[in-house]
């Protein structure tokens, strides 16, 4: 019996507008922008370039309190006393939840007042209350930013203020705004809530609004954070959910909050407008059968193990090739998860990604007569 590679080619034809596109322009100095499930970048521009990441630092304290909630080791209504350097930024002009001195502000008071109104002095707070003070707390954060690929960044306080040691790339906040997102979905509901009343020990509540100001533009962004600094100008990270499409993008150099607003909006339309995602594969979903050589199954079911999804623009979707290789028949003894295949994925001919396919289930080999019989099978009519 001759085993051979099979290649099992599936087009993907889907009508489409032709129109093509020019170059996008954006006026910011340091843009990306992703497809949240491909994971595609659809759009940089020095993305690698370092920044003071402002506030957008903010987002990496609440995933380690969110980190934290997880493992048990807070809880939502757990209170902190507030120290006097967290009580003096409520007073020095700053972004504030206006968190009064030697008060007890519960976790969630205070991931509020950092995520909806972008209070330092909450940063400071939840900081000192979770690590015990703010310069273990930024420890907590750089062990966390190289766990999940930040690269180039460090983190020197909780809050994002003015700091030559606290910096990033967009590419690495972006990092960030997509593991925030991907593994706390339910705490990321905060980031779009437009209003936080702090209801203060010793006076009148407070009312403020979301920083982030295309949460107000009814186009399905639900996050995530703002930034602005003086040497930095304006900033933001925003995600947009459309369908059930999301793309995220970070972009830093805005040089007032209306371009800010306005070059962020038109930036995540154009991605969603000039771009579309195709579902591949669904993850235990089975993709194929496949023959099988001496098993007392004929066949055997292949799936991936994860989803597969392909970003490309709108006037490449017929260009889409789905190549499955595996040598075949397949031979047998088989158990459950064994790798039997490949998907390679091209885009114009080009191979723009690949996945595994799995065996779905096991199959024992057939006894001796049986392989005989279809040995002969094989011979006389070509059939496994």
């Amino acid at each position: 019996m001759n085993f051979f590679k099979i290649f099992f080619i599936i087009f993907f034809i889907i009508n489409f507008n032709l129109k093509s596109y020019a170059e996008y322009k954006i006026d910011a100095n340091y843009v990306i922008l992703q497809d949240h499930l491909s994971g595609k970048i659809l759009y940089e521009k020095e993305a690698d370039e370092q920044i003071y990441p402002a506030s957008m630092t903010k987002i990496m304290t609440a995933i380690i309190a969110f980190d934290l909630l997880k493992k048990g080791e807070t809880s939502l209504d757990e209170l902190i006393t507030i120290s006097e350097k967290a009580w003096r930024l409520s007073q020095s002009g700053y972004s504030s939840m206006f968190i009064m001195l030697n008060d007890k502000v519960s976790v969630e008071d205070l991931l509020k007042g950092i995520i909806i109104v972008s209070g330092n002095d909450a940063c400071v707070a939840l900081a000192e209350g979770l690590a015990g003070s703010e310069e273990d707390f930024t420890i907590m954060m750089n062990n966390k930013a190289q766990e999940i690929g930040m690269t180039n960044t460090n983190f020197n306080n909780s809050s994002g203020i003015n700091d030559v040691d606290n910096y990033s790339t967009v590419r690495d906040i972006l990092i960030m705004s997509e593991y925030m997102i991907k593994n706390y979905p339910g705490y990321y509901e905060y980031f779009k809530e437009t209003t936080f009343t702090w209801d203060r020990t010793g006076g009148d509540p407070i009312k403020q609004g979301n920083r982030n100001p295309l949460l107000y533009k009814n186009m399905g962004v639900d996050g995530i954070k703002t930034g602005y600094l003086a040497v930095e100008k304006y900033s933001l990270a925003s995600s947009m959910l459309a369908g059930d499409r999301r793309i995220t993008a970070v972009a830093s150099g805005f040089k007032t909050k209306n371009s800010r607003s306005r070059e962020s909006q038109k930036l995540l339309n154009w991605g969603l407008r000039t771009f579309d995602t195709i579902k591949i594969t669904k993850k235990d979903e089975v993709f194929a059968s496949l023959s099988v050589w001496s098993g007392k199954k004929n066949k055997i079911e292949v799936m991936p193990k994860e989803d597969l999804y392909l970003t490309v623009p709108k006037r490449k979707k017929n260009l889409i090739k789905v190549i499955m290789e595996y040598e075949g028949p397949v031979k047998t003894p088989i158990k459950k998860g064994d790798k039997i295949a490949h998907l390679n994925v091209y885009v114009e001919d080009e191979l723009e990604t690949k996945i595994d396919l799995f065996a779905a289930e096991g199959v024992e080999r057939s006894n001796i007569f049986s392989r005989l019989f279809r040995s002969l099978n094989y011979l006389v009519w070509g059939d496994v």
